[in-house]
């Protein structure tokens, strides 16, 4: 099977080789985060959604402003504060008195890579503009809803070490995301390679060549939709969510929108991969990010320290692993 862009053809194995090349370029800016980046990629191309849980200044907004520049798609920067109005995300209509009339005035919403910094310190109404965004890819303005034009990619951040003035996500909206994850520190010897390549251009900006576009990025998410899922992979999946629903330590489990998402995002990280399949070894690398930030546990664990990562991988340990693969 292929998806098409424009009047081109790309075939799953020119995704995945257009995949890697994307990877590639974005690397020269993010150095030593190759698995980070190519979750952020697959979260992209299974159109979805990134929080980044993580502490500052560890590339979270370089990351979203390296995807957009190597793909040539439109970035757009909300810095969230206690004062950010629904307005300031969707826009809002201003009067025309040369029309005599409202004109709309789209906010920075309209783009296809949206970084959302900082997003927990928004109030809950901000947020839930944010979120018709994210979920219904539209916006609602004064009773007009006006479509988003894809691909459109949110990747927002929360610093997990500050709560004072902040507005903590609901369980709504943060199973809206596709994937929660960190960037975490580098290790000592990519830290020395940032240095030296900071040191060898003479400026703070990189400059990264553009290898994609916004329609070839739209391709490649129809080229996850021609991965197969074999049925026992499938059970697999809804097992795992299940497993999560029955663990004693577990108030509320994932549900079928988690399953959903660990089948996308599945079939994204197998294209990735140069396969046309999905194996139970590409929904073990996923189902930790996928999964841990849609379970609610029961408050006492905070104080015994376990986590729901901890939780999702108890269950990957339980749940038996199907033994046929497909050889496609």
């Amino acid at each position: 099977m292929t998806a098409q862009y424009g009047r081109h053809e790309l075939t799953p194995a020119a995704a995945t080789d257009l995949g890697h090349r994307i990877l590639d370029e974005v690397e020269r800016a993010v150095v030593g985060k190759r698995g980070v980046l190519e979750l952020v990629l697959a979260a992209l191309l299974a159109d979805g959604h990134v929080l980044v849980e993580d502490k500052p200044g560890l590339a979270k907004t370089l990351i979203g402003r390296a995807f957009a520049q190597v793909t040539s798609m439109r970035f757009s920067r909300i810095q969230f504060t206690p004062d950010l109005t629904p307005m300031d995300v969707t826009g809002s209509a201003v009067y025309d008195q040369r029309s005599a009339r409202l004109e709309f005035h789209p906010g920075p919403v309209f783009t296809n890579v949206l970084l959302a910094d900082e997003v927990n310190r928004a109030p809950a109404k901000t947020q839930a503009a944010l979120l018709e965004a994210m979920q219904e890819r539209q916006v609602t303005n004064d009773g007009v809803t006006r479509p988003l034009e894809g691909p459109f990619f949110v990747l927002a951040t929360q610093n997990p070490i500050e709560f004072e003035g902040t507005y903590p996500l609901p369980e709504a909206q943060l199973d809206r995301f596709l994937v929660r994850m960190s960037v975490g520190y580098p290790s000592r010897d990519d830290e020395w390679e940032v240095l030296s390549r900071r040191l060898d251009r003479g400026a703070d900006e990189v400059r990264l060549d553009v290898v994609a576009d916004g329609a070839a990025v739209l391709a490649m998410q129809r080229a996850v939709e021609a991965v197969h899922v074999e049925p026992d992979v499938g059970y697999y999946i809804v097992d795992l969510a299940a497993a999560t629903r029955a663990r004693p330590s577990v108030l509320v489990g994932a549900s079928p929108r988690g399953s959903l998402a660990l089948v996308k995002l599945s079939r994204a990280r197998a294209l990735l991969d140069g396969r046309d399949f999905v194996t139970p070894d590409d929904v073990k690398a996923v189902a930790v990010p996928a999964l841990a930030h849609r379970l609610v546990l029961h408050p006492e664990l905070w104080v015994s320290g376990v986590s729901a990562e901890d939780v999702v991988r108890q269950c990957l340990d339980l749940v038996p692993t199907p033994q046929s693969v497909p050889s496609r």
